[in-house]
């Protein structure tokens, strides 16, 4: 009996497991119109933008430090942290100098030379007043108030020539970057912009043989997640997420960051690039592409920066989408805006492509450089008896200045020397024709975590999914 038994329930076991599989992994098609739960969560490793709102005079470590988050942080299609979230956090080293940095520093007159600040941030407070433990990692962003650099239009001669789609994906394009636009003029409504006194302070102190070090307003960081951040979960229904991983329609923009560092010094043709989205695309109310969605691509076009001042050049583009949990689809996109720093002279092409620039100050600077050394170097006709005019006193400092900074200044000012105010500005003119002319040019580079407007084109090919997946 108990051998009946027994063979009767080795039959039925795998029936029964198989049973027990298919009621806690039902198919997605099962209950079409069953809500889904996902979980709000940014993960580990996501860079949160924090942008210091107040200048910060570095003092000691252990000093407290307050900052507000400078974009929105979403998680799938939810935005959790609104941009001007506060952060605060605290200085925990200052790093020592060197003898030889110390010694360099000071045949440039300067002996207070800057020093690498370690921070971190440990707790962030919503605008409801709710606070969320941190556990970061920071490192420097680029720094300086940010400012969108959007690719130029084509050219007028190409406009009209445009057909009905192409106009309206423009369009769309056009008004995305309006949007984004915004979005980075509110990031920097954050910060507190000093008085015209102030930065006519901070500029005669950086320029004092001893001064203090500053954390400027406007100064942005990235503070690393190390430990994910849960925000509780999310009930969607199949019909809101049925548009999930189908490849966006043309015109459409989104933002991400950069996950592969990038220079035009160093990067090679096809060599892959990867970013991941920072906000979801949603068209019509049906989410497309949800927070998290991989973007794979290549470098396609690259120039490293040569001497005589020639510039790099980058081109990238992406050919791939990779959705959580999703089919990834095959798309055409390209950069439609790069976050650069204000005095990052940086230029897009209609196509995304980016090059390295340089100010046309250069010819000024150069000029006035050279302009004080041939005066120097030529007598003063007013000059009196001593043989020193108001002038040239003046024209000796200002050339002395133009080759060493400070020291120059002092040196040609104090010492009654017409050979040695004609050699510091000698060096100095040398030196800018060097610099502006001769040198090797400027890279284009894109650090880890750039941030980035990408603009999707027409559909290439992509594989069929049966049905959707959160």
């Amino acid at each position: 009996m108990r051998f009946v038994l027994f063979s009767i329930a080795l039959i039925f076991l795998p029936t029964g497991m198989l049973l027990g599989q298919s009621e806690q992994q039902p198919s997605p098609n099962a209950a079409s119109g069953a809500p889904h739960t996902v979980e709000l969560e940014v993960p580990a490793g996501t860079p949160l933008p924090v942008v210091l709102a107040d200048e910060v005079r570095i003092r000691k470590p252990g000093q407290v430090i307050h900052g507000k988050i400078a974009e929105p942080v979403y998680a799938f299609d939810q935005l959790v942290v609104p941009a001007g979230s506060e952060v605060s956090g605290s200085v925990t080293r200052i790093a020592g100098i060197s003898a030889w940095q110390r010694t360099l520093a000071a045949l440039d007159a300067n002996f207070s030379p800057t020093r690498d600040v370690e921070i971190t941030f440990d707790q962030l407070t919503l605008p409801d007043g709710h606070r969320v433990p941190l556990h970061t990692q920071v490192s420097p962003a680029s720094q300086g108030v940010l400012q969108l650099a959007t690719a130029a239009d084509p050219d007028d001669a190409n406009k009209g020539k445009k057909n009905a789609a192409a106009k309206l994906a423009s369009d769309k394009v056009s008004e995305k970057k309006q949007e984004i636009g915004r979005e980075w003029h509110a990031a920097v409504e954050q910060v507190k912009t000093p008085g015209k006194m102030h930065r006519l302070k901070r500029i005669f102190l950086a320029e004092m043989p001893v001064h203090p070090q500053y954390f400027d307003a406007g100064t942005r960081f990235n503070a690393e997640l190390l430990d994910p951040l849960n925000f509780g979960t999310e009930e969607v229904t199949s019909e809101k997420i049925q548009m999930v991983g189908t490849a966006p329609t043309a015109g459409s923009v989104i933002h991400a960051l950069l996950e592969t560092p990038l220079s035009s010094a160093s990067a090679q043709r096809g060599e892959e690039v990867s970013a991941i989205m920072t906000e979801p695309l949603i068209t019509n109310s049906q989410l497309i592409l949800p927070e998290g969605t991989i973007l794979k691509g290549s470098v396609l076009q690259v120039q490293a920066a040569r001497r005589l001042h020639r510039n790099g050049q980058l081109r990238i583009v992406f050919h791939q989408v990779v959705p959580p949990q999703a089919a990834e689809q095959q798309v055409e996109a390209s950069l439609e805006g790069v976050e650069v720093k204000d005095d990052q002279n940086l230029s897009l092409d209609s196509e995304g492509g980016a090059q390295a620039t340089t100010p046309k100050t250069r010819y000024l600077t150069t000029g006035i450089s050279i302009a004080l050394a041939v005066t120097t170097a030529l007598p003063d006709p007013d000059a009196g008896a001593s043989g020193q005019s108001v002038g040239e006193l003046g024209g000796r400092a200002a050339t002395g200045a133009s080759g060493f900074r400070a020291i120059g200044f002092a040196l040609g000012a104090l010492v009654k020397s017409r050979p040695l105010a004609a050699g510091m500005g000698a060096y100095g003119a040398g030196m800018s024709v060097y610099a502006n002319f001769l040198s090797r040019g400027h890279d284009v580079v894109y650090p880890k975590d750039t941030a980035m407007a990408i603009g999707f084109g027409s559909r290439v090919t992509g594989p069929q999914k049966s049905s959707p997946q959160t």
